[in-house]
């Protein structure tokens, strides 16, 4: 019995795990991260690709004390991505918008601009949809991503991803309109790339 419940899927977001893979560890975020997360949220790439406008000004003490509730937080998960290497954070990775019903919520990812193109945010990516299918008992992860970022996608699709929709004009950047790709995971998709 004992095993049986320590196997079963959590039913809520309030337990925060720390997960470990060979590049990164996911843990909890805290308000300490923000010093770290801080080129993530100045940088204007980033701002680019997460569709973030000006109004949206990174304010630390606000980020802080945003972050400084996380832990308490049962319909979502956040937790920061740190180099394993060197024991930086790097990052976070979100599931939020529980659906418990449907057992569906959303996943979404941000990086440090000195993080890309190292593995450490598809790996970030694959073990948090694992936890989420594995843990949390899920059945649907889907995320959305701007037409515009093509390296995000191939994360995404090398997670197991796949577009469903196209969201039109979802973004006004700089005056240009940019289509959302819709993007989702099953849960048996999952289980038959495992």
């Amino acid at each position: 019995m004992a095993d049986q419940e320590r196997d079963a899927p959590d039913r809520g977001f309030r337990h925060k795990p720390t997960l470990y893979g060979e590049l990164v560890l996911l843990r909890p975020v805290v308000a300490d991260d923000v010093t770290a997360l801080t080129p993530m949220f100045l940088d204007a790439r980033t701002k680019r690709l997460t569709g973030s406008h000006a109004a949206d000004a990174h304010d630390e003490a606000r980020a802080r004390a945003w972050y400084g509730t996380r832990a308490g937080q049962d319909g979502r998960l956040d937790l920061a991505v740190v180099e394993r290497a060197t024991g930086q954070v790097v990052g976070e990775a979100v599931l939020n918008a529980w659906d418990a019903d449907n057992q569906s919520c959303n996943f979404r990812i941000a990086l440090v601009p000195t993080a890309h193109g190292r593995g450490l945010g598809t790996e970030a990516t694959r073990l948090l949809v694992g936890h989420g299918f594995g843990r949390l008992g899920l059945h649907r992860i889907a995320l959305e991503v701007y037409a515009f970022n093509p390296r995000a996608r191939r994360v995404y699709e090398k997670a197991g991803f796949v577009a469903e929709g196209v969201l039109r004009d979802a973004l006004l950047w700089e005056g240009e309109r940019v289509d959302a790709v819709v993007m989702s995971i099953l849960a048996p998709e999952w289980r038959a790339r495992a």
